[in-house]
């Protein structure tokens, strides 16, 4: 069987070496994300296509990330806490990490306030968001990261954000779209960028929930 599998390895590396790939007519590629803008309104194509090309997948995306956080919760829900969790306790890794905290939250609300005018968005926002959380949660109590987490009721802010960005994904689809305003500007795009902050608030709150979870139950990360 091995000798199938390097005859094939030889013939594909044969086909790319003999047989290379035609040039790919780059007007047309220009042309399509010039449609994409400008039916967008806003200059970062790839925004363009999540939050109105393809809004449809977008919308089941961010519900698939909501029940994998339940899921996390259901499973791990009849586990016991862990005795020891791990951190950080040298006092350069502390203060590196929050540095690194401080730096990955506000590189979080720049994508996500100006993702649909540069290459950013929602998603890597929220991802940036979850990292600070992460180093914030692998220099600090436990405890006070849980008390944090109740006190600003975050577990109730995550799920209102996923039902607001259902709502207004709901209107975008049925044609119910804001003014696009002028391309380039901070408040263009129509639905656009308020579903990037949405996007970003639940990724990075069902980060901090899931960073929780694993503390609890599994002593790091």
């Amino acid at each position: 069987m091995k000798w199938i599998y390097i005859a094939a390895g030889v013939a594909l590396f044969l086909k790319l070496i003999l047989f290379p790939h035609p040039a790919m007519d780059t007007t047309a590629e220009l042309s399509i994300v010039e449609t994409v803008v400008q039916d967008s309104g806003v200059p970062n194509a790839v925004s363009g296509i999540i939050f109105r090309n393809r809004l449809y997948d977008t919308i089941f995306e961010v519900v698939v990330f909501t029940l994998a956080i339940m899921g996390v919760r259901y499973l791990l829900a009849d586990e016991q806490p862990s005795c020891t969790v791990y951190q950080f306790t040298d006092h350069p890794s502390i203060v590196l990490a929050r540095l690194g905290a401080t730096i990955a939250a506000l590189i979080s609300i720049e994508l996500a306030i100006r993702g649909h005018l540069s290459p950013g968005g929602g998603f890597a926002a929220g991802v940036a968001g979850g990292t600070a959380i992460g180093l914030v949660a692998i220099t600090s109590s436990a405890q006070w990261m849980e008390a944090i987490y109740q006190r600003w009721r975050a577990a109730t802010l995550e799920k209102v954000s996923v039902l607001i960005f259902i709502v207004l994904a709901g209107l975008s689809l049925v044609g119910l779209q804001l003014p696009h305003g002028e391309l380039g500007n901070l408040v263009s795009g129509g639905w656009i960028p308020v579903l990037n902050i949405l996007v970003a608030v639940k990724v990075a709150l069902g980060s901090w929930a899931a960073i929780l979870i694993f503390i609890r139950y599994r002593g790091l990360l």
